[in-house]
């Protein structure tokens, strides 16, 4: 059994974590405001996202929100402007408000009733290691039929368990050579 890499680049070969990898495709399915915060219009669309009911108000509070009614509402009228802890501590809220009210559905059409959807494993970088260190990894796709621990964890932000589920909960899927899997240069699938 492969285990992990504890020493991962040393020789130049270059990549990610498959689970960042992974992250980052559900980011971009979850359509995150691409405004930054610091803008107005950025400031704006976040508040109006986080502030349009009290349900939203609750799960920002839970998310880490740590403001009051009245300075929510000083904001948004545009009499106050939040300092820069404030905007961090929004945008944290946002991003993880967003990510729970996205995963149900992105469980649904990942999953897609039992059948599943095709993931690709882009390997490794590997052209800068000397030739006598590379190993022989090859372009993977494999069907993954169960995504509920993954998006689970990453609607939770949740690094390690992220890690967990799809390191050893996808990827075992591969075959012996799964731990070669470990850093990819991309994993690509749709939703």
């Amino acid at each position: 059994m492969p285990d992990r890499n504890l020493d991962f680049g040393k020789f130049g070969a270059r990549g990610v974590k498959g689970h960042e990898a992974v992250a980052r495709q559900l980011d971009a399915f979850a359509g995150f405001i691409a405004t930054p915060v610091t803008q107005r219009r950025g400031l704006m669309a976040r508040l109006n996202y986080l502030t349009r009911s009290e349900r939203a108000k609750a799960a920002a509070r839970e998310a880490g929100l740590q403001v009051t009614d009245r300075t929510l509402r000083r904001w948004v009228e545009g009499k106050a402007s939040p300092s820069k802890m404030s905007l961090a501590q929004l945008d944290a809220a946002y991003r993880q408000v967003r990510r729970q009210n996205v995963a149900r559905h992105l469980l649904q059409r990942l999953n897609r009733q039992g059948r599943g959807t095709r993931v690709e494993f882009h390997p490794l970088n590997q052209s800068q290691v000397p030739r006598p260190y590379q190993r022989a990894i090859s372009f993977r796709t494999l069907n993954v039929r169960n995504w509920d621990q993954v998006v689970e964890a990453w609607a939770a932000d949740d690094d390690q368990a992220m890690d967990e589920a799809w390191f050893m909960g996808i990827t075992t899927d591969l075959g012996s050579d799964y731990g070669s899997y470990e850093y990819v240069m991309n994993i690509g699938f749709a939703a």
